[in-house]
């Protein structure tokens, strides 16, 4: 069943496109310099085959909340998504709004060279310019509507994941109301969400949660909210 993303109404810029697709639980909400969503629909249907088609091979990649071992011969998006979880802690699934936003926006590098790929509070970005994004952390959070984050240049693509125990509905141990995680590999930050968000029970986890996610090779920034309380490290410039 479709819910809407009341977060996108506030989302939009003066010198991109955006528009929707949609197929099966993928819901990708797209900032490019023209509309691609032809693209964007091909793209998503080749990764989740890919997805898809592991499944039906080795069930434990989309039960598992651990990481397991793939055989190095497959695709590069499942051998990406192991990887992730391997580093995090986490299973492969928890990453895979992340790894379907950055395969998509990489496939469309050709055609666009501003792009923003947001998936259930998953970004991918690659942008020349300065970008700003509202922070939701819940309707009743006191930092909804209040703090942005201001992501730098990226020329490269850089992923800015969110993970949440009591706004999302993916699965999460963790009653955070946003733990944020930014890396150049929107798979890892992905990951990272999760399993840094599952350690954050009260406001007073932050701190923990924070030097878990620190710690991991690839993580350049955390910002975490929990009740009244912040926490944040790494490149993180709220405005």
């Amino acid at each position: 069943m479709y819910k809407e993303k009341k977060y996108r109404r506030w989302t939009g810029s003066d010198d991109l496109v955006s528009f929707e697709v949609i197929e099966k639980q993928t819901d990708l909400f797209i900032l490019a310099e023209k509309n691609l969503r032809n693209k964007v629909r091909a793209a998503i249907l080749t990764y989740r085959g890919y997805i898809e088609n592991y499944i039906k091979k080795d069930r434990r990649f989309f039960y598992s909340l651990e990481p397991i071992k793939v055989d190095r011969s497959v695709p590069e998006i499942i051998k990406r998504m192991a990887d992730a979880s391997k580093k995090a802690g986490v299973g492969p699934m928890a990453s895979v709004a992340g790894a379907i936003a950055e395969f998509v926006g990489r496939d469309l590098s050709s055609l666009s060279g501003e792009i923003i790929i947001e998936n259930g509070g998953d970004i991918f970005l690659r942008s020349s310019k300065i970008r700003t994004l509202g922070i939701f952390a819940g309707d009743d959070s006191p930092f909804t509507g209040k703090l942005n984050l201001e992501v730098p240049v990226s020329k490269k693509g850089l992923g800015i994941c969110t993970s949440s125990g009591t706004v999302s509905h993916s699965l999460s141990f963790g009653k955070a109301d946003a733990v944020i995680i930014m890396s150049e590999d929107t798979i890892l930050a992905d990951a990272v969400a999760t399993a840094a968000g599952n350690i954050v029970k009260e406001p007073r986890d932050i701190e923990k949660a924070i030097k878990f996610a620190r710690a991991i090779h690839g993580v350049k920034g955390v910002l975490i909210l929990a009740e009244d309380k912040i926490g944040s490290w790494g490149d993180v410039k709220l405005v």
